[in-house]
């Protein structure tokens, strides 16, 4: 393996670095927002850039591209994301649909920098986080938060999966080579039978 392997795992390595620092932020808040969907993906994503760290560490293919078939799906979800925060189609963010019926919301809709919540205290369910009636003075809308650590989860799955294709080829073109000249090559064998 050249130095141009060991370039690009380098580069693969370090993208799944990244890919895990941000996905554990991103599931920080999410735990904090009590965004149950998000969680158990977000989990699953960590698993995965597990098995394409090891995968390029130990110089085993299948690991990379099985990490590199989920990165497509993680650019899926994170589209979905982006979608349901932008309200695309019949999408509403403030349904339930990523929170699976428990009523939380993202954390950074009141707890924004410079976010004031309003709340309304005579709720008809006491065991329902409370969800703010309004919300001012927030630096960045929750909606663009949320939408910009999706798009950051798109633009490190791609980089990831370039990498992960780039090594990918190197690793498969190696060992094609390997078996032709095991193919190729005669086979002898010397048997001597004493008597």
């Amino acid at each position: 393996m050249g130095s141009c392997s060991c370039t690009r795992r380098h580069f693969l390595l370090s993208i799944c670095f990244l890919q895990v620092i941000t996905i554990l932020e991103r599931q920080v808040f999410d735990f904090l927002g009590y965004m149950w969907a998000p969680i158990l993906v977000n989990f699953f994503h960590i698993l995965f850039i597990i098995f394409g760290f090891y995968g390029a560490y130990h110089f085993r293919v299948k690991y990379i591209i099985t990490y590199l078939i989920w990165n497509f799906l993680w650019i899926g979800w994170n589209a979905f994301l982006i979608c349901f925060y932008l309200n695309v189609g019949q999408l509403d963010r403030d349904s339930d649909l990523l929170n699976l019926g428990t009523g939380s919301v993202s954390w950074f809709e009141a707890n924004g920098y410079g976010c004031r919540p309003t709340y309304n205290m005579t709720a008809d369910d006491p065991f329902r986080p409370q969800r703010p009636e309004t919300v001012e003075g927030c630096l960045l809308d929750y909606t663009l938060v949320e939408i910009i650590h999706s798009g950051v989860q798109c633009g490190l799955a791609l980089l990831g999966i370039l990498g992960a294709i780039l090594i990918s080829c190197i690793f498969l073109d190696e060992d094609d080579r390997s078996n032709t000249t095991y193919l190729t090559a005669p086979i002898t064998q010397n048997i001597h039978y004493q008597s």
